[in-house]
């Protein structure tokens, strides 16, 4: 059987360096630049989606101290985003996680760490979308379409359809290319950024109290065995929950220009970026805020603080634009779900391979990874309806999986370091040099302590409100463990066999009629 006919494909054998080391043809279209994959990192991380929507969650657990766990977490995950700058610089190539692992590592610790990273992700689409209810009703209660938010499922049934008409609009734009994501997407962050800054100066001029406010616990302490060291675990995963997803900046690698010197860049400035601006954001939320009593923070959160601070209008015109970074926040998860389904599926890593890693003429882009993710995300919303509870379980197991993810790099490349196999880039490019090991040993340290910390069953994260199940509390651990064994398993027992490049996204492309790629060695 003849294969069909390619599609020519421009030339860029600088940029494709480190395609021809996997053993992959470049065949994605390249046209982002150096502001695209920056505005890639940061929508992911989404200094407003993840402070306005957790906010209520680390106020409530810590009260204002709770604001520490933003610096601890910084610094945890800037040793992260330091090791993967470097594998940026390296290897930028789609599905960045799941490529790094399987090169530094070994081929079925890369098939894990994908596995874990892309149902995380597509769990991620569906936790972000549901910001749209934290949202929305707040600017108009037109947006309140299930009853009047007071009924038991008003909420949490409102909620989906919200959420659903976002991941219909990243699911379309997605499908149509990498080149009118990145137009919405820059456009989002841009708008974002300036946002924020702006939102910084407003509550910046409306300060009532001074950066004391901090040391303040509310007494949230009290009911922790620990005292307030228990109340602040809680609390942290509220910042643990948005400082992730810089590696997407690495992950559209193949779709950038000069991606092993833009990519790195793009990793550290979008970590360092939502560290300030967001850090700002919640000292100063605090600061303004007409008064620190009542439920309202701990229930409406940043957007309570909007509204109070800013006044009705003002307020709403700033929820506004929360809203925007909300959509290319899951636009943002939505594309490098699907560069990384793409890049497992282009290895036979993946059921249905051949349609999955299929890249449209057309658009040159994967477009059925993007449908089919976003159809599974629909899917999972269908959870938050009349169980919200169980979904927010779901939701903290997707974060507690890219944590593992992660540490199935940062972990495999400390050992190589150790062994003296790890070579960085060279010509310039990005590299830690003789800090390699001590940062590489604290975002292993850093990443194995955060696993634990977010699959503890506790119920405060887990089951804080009734009816209590025990299944619930143990959600993450349990969650965890069917996903990482079943999928493991899977992988072991039949996908195994089958791993290798496929024959049409081969560099050298063999006659007709050849086999693929031989099977990775056990």
């Amino acid at each position: 059987m003849t294969r069909p006919e390619q599609p020519p494909i421009p030339h860029h054998t600088h940029d494709d360096a480190a395609l021809a080391e996997f053993g992959y043809r470049p065949e994605l279209k390249r046209t982002l630049g150096h502001f695209h994959t920056f505005a890639a990192g940061i929508s992911y991380i989404s200094i407003l989606t993840g402070t306005f929507q957790l906010f209520y969650f680390g106020y409530g657990s810590g009260g204002p101290a709770y604001w520490w766990s933003w610096p601890m977490v910084f610094a945890g995950q800037f040793a992260v985003a330091l090791c993967f700058a470097e594998l940026a610089a390296r290897y930028p190539v789609a599905g960045s996680v799941y490529n790094w692992s399987k090169r530094i590592g070994n081929p079925h610790l890369g098939w894990l760490a994908g596995w874990m990273m892309l149902i995380a992700s597509i769990v991620s689409i569906s936790a972000v979308a549901l910001a749209y209810q934290l949202t929305l009703p707040q600017i108009s209660s037109v947006f309140q379409i299930v009853g009047d938010g007071t009924g038991t499922y008003d909420v949490a049934t409102n909620a989906v359809i919200l959420a659903a008409v976002l991941i219909v609009f990243t699911t379309l734009v997605n499908a149509f290319g990498v080149k009118l994501m990145a137009t919405i997407n820059t456009a989002g962050v841009f708008i974002e950024l300036i946002a924020t800054v702006v939102l910084i100066i407003l509550f910046a001029v409306h300060i009532t109290r001074g950066p004391h406010v901090v040391m303040q616990t509310n007494h949230t302490g009290s009911t922790h065995s620990t005292g307030y060291l228990g109340a602040f675990l809680v609390a942290s995963l509220a910042s643990a929950y948005v400082m992730y997803g810089f590696d997407t900046a690495a992950s559209l690698g193949e779709e950038s220009l000069d991606p092993s010197r833009n990519a790195p860049r793009a990793i550290v400035r979008a970590i360092v970026a939502s560290f300030v601006l967001g850090g700002l954001v919640l000292l100063l939320a605090l600061m303004s805020v007409s008064s620190l009593k009542g439920e309202k923070l701990s229930t409406d959160g940043l957007q309570y603080v909007v509204l109070d601070v800013l006044g009705p209008t003002a307020g709403k015109a700033m929820l506004w634009c929360v809203l925007i970074a909300v959509t290319v926040c899951a636009l943002a998860v939505h594309t490098a779900a699907i560069r990384l389904a793409f890049a497992m599926a282009r290895d036979t890593n993946l059921p249905a391979s051949a349609l999955l890693a299929r890249v449209s003429p057309r658009f040159r882009t994967p477009v059925l990874p993007a449908v089919l993710i976003g159809v599974l995300a629909l899917a999972i919303l269908v959870v938050n309806i009349r169980q919200p509870q169980i979904f927010t379980v779901v939701t903290s197991i997707g974060i507690v999986m890219i944590y593992l993810a992660y540490l199935g790099v940062t972990a495999p490349m400390l050992v190589a370091r150790l062994r003296g196999r790890w070579q960085p880039a060279g010509e310039g490019k990005f590299s830690l040099g003789r800090w390699g090991l001590p940062v590489n040993l604290v975002a292993v340290v850093w990443g194995a302590a955060m696993t634990v910390n977010l699959i503890w069953p506790r119920a405060a994260v887990y089951n804080a409100t009734p009816p209590h199940h025990w299944y619930l509390r143990w959600g993450a651990v349990l969650f965890v463990a069917v996903i990482a064994g079943g999928g493991f398993a899977y992988y072991w027992f039949v996908q195994r066999h089958r791993t290798g490049v496929r024959a049409e996204h081969r560099l050298e492309q063999p006659g007709p009629g050849a086999p693929l790629a031989a099977p990775a060695a056990d």
